[in-house]
Order: structure tokens, then sequence, then C-alpha cells
């Protein structure tokens, strides 16, 4: 049964990145010319992954929550791959906060870039935050949901990771509302693995966070309210955590 597993899950790995390439050529005239043709390739990007993951290895998903339709920073946990897709399809203009290194990946770079995408040099902390914070400043003029990783990359289930400064102050610059967003996704698409789990993914749009509140007592909320609700979903998803060495 495992080998099965093992196999659909190879061959679902395999469809979707084809997939990717496809939609990604398909779509092109219209992205050249469009943004909305952009926005109109990813968002069929992900329903074709989220769709064949449920029929080839029984990866279901479910979108708790009430997803922002209006223009806010949304602060997520970041498990896998795949949590990236379902919160990106959740929302109507979504743009990330992506390490520089996606910038030259192909088909995924490009479109990054055309949907206004700010990449970022996570090798140089200080340089790295300025040029975010002027990045962002600039793509502001097209208004969307702006989605940032707080602890900076993807945290596998169980992990403990600080969370970045960089969530705060660009919380404090865009003077929006945050909405966090917790997730399960790790527990069923492990990092750096092939094997796909059966089971229904999570992710939880969480209550906003207003703006106005003093940097130290924002990044406090936010790190409370997505490991709050995100272990709460590890839970429900049957998630076995390691016995702490004594």
């Amino acid at each position: 049964m495992l080998a099965v597993r093992w196999t659909l899950s190879l061959l679902f790995n395999i469809q979707m990145y084809l997939a990717m390439a496809v939609i990604s050529i398909l779509f092109a005239p219209w992205a050249l010319f469009s943004r909305e043709g952009a926005y109109a390739a990813c968002h069929a990007y992900c329903r074709w992954v989220i769709i064949t993951a449920r029929i080839m290895v029984g990866l279901k998903t479910e979108v708790r929550g009430t997803p922002p339709t209006d223009e806010v920073m949304v602060a997520a946990k970041h498990q896998s791959f795949f949590d990236i897709l379902v919160i990106f399809d959740s929302v109507p203009r979504g743009k990330f906060i992506m390490k520089k290194e996606l910038m030259y990946t192909p088909f995924l770079g490009q479109y990054a870039k055309r949907i206004g995408c700010v990449f970022v040099d996570r090798g140089k902390r200080g340089a790295a935050i300025a040029k975010m914070k002027a990045d962002v400043a600039k793509s502001t003029a097209d208004a969307g949901q702006l989605i940032i990783y707080p602890q900076g990359t993807r945290v596998a289930p169980g992990v403990d990771r600080p969370y970045k400064v960089g969530t705060g102050l660009l919380y404090e610059q865009l003077g929006q509302p945050c909405v966090p967003v917790a997730t399960n996704i790790g527990v069923f698409w492990p990092k750096r693995a092939v094997l796909r789990k059966p089971g229904t993914c999570v992710v939880t749009f969480l209550p906003r966070i207003e703006p106005g509140l003093p940097l130290p007592e924002f990044m406090k909320r936010l790190e409370a309210q997505i490991e709050t609700a995100s272990d709460a979903l590890l839970d429900e998803a049957g998630f076995q955590r390691p016995t702490p060495e004594i």
C-alpha cells in the first residue's frame, strides 16, 4: 500500500510541475498585456493542483475563516509549497514577499514578477529589510493582499522557529490590518519529501489585527494567534509531536 501511495505521489508531483509549464505558456499572451491575465493563470494553476491533489493522492483542502478581499497584509504559517497555493487561491489579488532566488525559477519567477511579488535577499538582513520596505512601498499602487511568512521560511510541524521583525516593520509602514493565517498542511505535505499523505489540509484565516499597535505588542499577538491556532490544527490532524528529551 505504501508503494502505491508513493508512486501516486510521484506521478502527482510530476504532473504538478508539467501543469505549471503548460498553464504558463497557454496564458502567456494574455499575461504579457494584462496583469489580470497573470492573476488568472496563477489562480488556474492553484485550482489545478488542489483538484488533482484530491483525485490522485486523497489530499483534500478546507479553508476556514474569512479570506480578505480588501487591501491587507496576510501573515501566514508556512509549512510546504501547498499552503502557498491554497492561500493564494483564497484571495483575489495576492502577492508574496519571496526570496530572491525564486525570481529566476522558470515560469514561477516570471509570473511572480508580473503580479507584483516583492523579492528579498535573505542573506543580508539589514539591507534586505530596507529593500523590502522600499519595494513594498512601490507595489502598494496595485491594491491587493500582501502575503508574508513571519518565520521567513518553511517550518515543519512541531518545530519552533522565531518570528522575524520584518513583518512588524511592514505592519507599521503600511498602516493596514494584518490577517494571521494558521495551517496544518505540513502534516500531509512534508518539506522535501515525495510522499503526499491523504487527509484534510486546513488553512484558517484568523481575526484581523487592526493597525496602530506598538511593534512588540503586534509581534507578540501575531505569534500567539498563529501558533495557537496551528497547534490546534495539528492536534486535529492527529500529529504526534516528538517526545521531549529529559
